[in-house]
């Protein structure tokens, strides 16, 4: 959502970020929350019986094709990428001090969910031996594949818009600010953690929502936060004294 930059010369080509109005805001605000909830199913699997089968596997291996309830997390999966989709470019990326450079990597990220919500893995490679074989030669269906490289990028473009909010609020003394610093922490913190439950294949499901709780965290901080002031239009009429022509028509 844009809106043209005018002056009394008529409308630029630059476009900068229009302002959601309050209809909008809300109605993003609604929608992200559905995302959010969708987004963390796995918060009822330990209350499920059959569910939860150990605390070793990925929560993305428990919506393997070849998994029981696997149809319910993959549907689950693919509302939560698009709803969370929807609100972000429905909230548009003006926070309370303007534009906010993070929120096209949120975009990409709720993209990604949905890609992997859509193309589940093909099997569970975290509780299948065999599985894991196959996976490392090449031999599983193509899915298989966009699913790894659609869940890469969904963690390495959320990682990307933390890594920027910090940047942007480090010399914040906002409570905002404070968050954002909690959440990088932890997330220095949680990534040698998630290379040992992947690799070692153990205590995923334990290890995997740190990341859960920092991605829906930075996601709810979006859209909740207030919006600051919107475009303005530029008026270059105080600039025409300083082209050649002005200077011309002077006396």
């Amino acid at each position: 959502m844009a809106v043209p930059v005018r002056s009394h010369l008529g409308i630029h080509h630059h476009w900068v970020p229009a302002r959601p109005g309050p209809a909008r805001l809300k109605l993003s605000r609604l929608v992200g929350l559905g995302g959010l909830v969708a987004y963390n199913w796995w918060v009822i699997t330990p209350f499920l019986p059959g569910w939860l089968p150990s605390p070793n596997p990925l929560f993305s291996d428990m919506a393997a094709t070849d998994q029981p309830h696997a149809l319910v997390m993959q549907r689950l999966d693919l509302a939560a990428g698009l709803l969370l989709l929807t609100a972000l470019l429905l909230r548009g990326p003006i926070g309370r001090t303007g534009s906010r450079p993070e929120w096209k990597w949120l975009v990409a990220f709720a993209a990604m969910a949905a890609v992997e919500g859509r193309y589940p893995f093909a099997c569970a490679s975290g509780l299948d031996q065999a599985c894991r074989t196959q996976e490392r030669h090449l031999q599983l269906p193509a899915q298989h594949y966009v699913h790894m490289l659609a869940g890469i990028g969904e963690f390495a473009a959320i990682t990307l818009a933390l890594w920027i909010a910090y940047r942007r609020t480090r010399t914040d003394h906002s409570s905002q600010a404070a968050l954002f610093r909690l959440l990088t922490a932890t997330m220095v913190i949680a990534y040698p953690l998630l290379a040992v439950a992947y690799f070692g294949d153990r205590w995923g499901t334990i290890v995997e929502p740190m990341f859960f709780i920092v991605f829906s965290t930075l996601i709810a901080c979006t859209l909740f936060e207030p919006v600051g002031p919107g475009p303005v239009d530029i008026d270059l009429r105080s600039d025409r004294a300083a082209t050649p022509t002005s200077r011309l028509e002077q006396p």
